[in-house]
């Protein structure tokens, strides 16, 4: 009878062992896809696999458009670029003057934005004054300058932004084509 124990108890581990090894291929709800591809290191049996989910996107903070103007001046973006409609001064120095920036809120999506305040030579319009003598863009970077709460509520301020009403003025005035 004790023979037939331990062979009871070991077809029972036995079964135990092959369903939860099992379970990882069988459709489970637990169960992680298994890597594939050159290059992808495969994990140690039971880890979990993690990759992009189907769909993902960055999707940008709302902010705060009342701290970004306190960041704008803070920052003396006012300096470079004029922005119709608000108080600031007057860029004073034609040499470092970016684009006017009023009605840039609504050509602009915020990670635009941010690539310009953070990496502004990744895209620089050619032949509007904007780049340097080597062809580097004229706007400094601001990434470690920025906390990214600031950069986020300048993003917000910016997106904000739209032309008051009337002619356009002063320089840099932006155009669509």
């Amino acid at each position: 009878m004790a023979a037939r124990s331990w062979l009871g108890l070991g077809l029972m581990l036995a079964g135990l062992t092959l369903g939860l090894a099992g379970g990882r291929e069988g459709g489970r709800a637990d169960a992680q896809p298994s890597p594939s591809g050159p290059g992808r290191p495969i994990p140690p049996a039971g880890a979990p696999v993690h990759g992009m989910p189907k769909g993902w996107r960055f999707t940008w903070p709302k902010g705060d458009p009342v701290k970004g103007r306190g960041v704008f001046q803070k920052f003396e973006c006012h300096s470079c670029h004029e922005v119709r409609g608000e108080s600031f001064p007057t860029p004073s120095d034609a040499g470092r003057a970016g684009p006017e920036l009023s009605g840039m809120g609504a050509l602009h999506s915020p990670e635009f934005f941010a690539e310009a305040i953070i990496n502004p030579g990744a895209v620089i319009e050619r032949g509007r004054g904007y780049a340097a003598a080597d062809g580097s863009s004229k706007m400094p970077s601001y990434g470690d300058a920025l906390t990214l709460q600031e950069t986020i509520d300048l993003v917000a301020f910016l997106r904000q932004l739209r032309p008051p009403a009337g002619p356009a003025r002063g320089h840099g005035a932006h155009t669509t084509h």
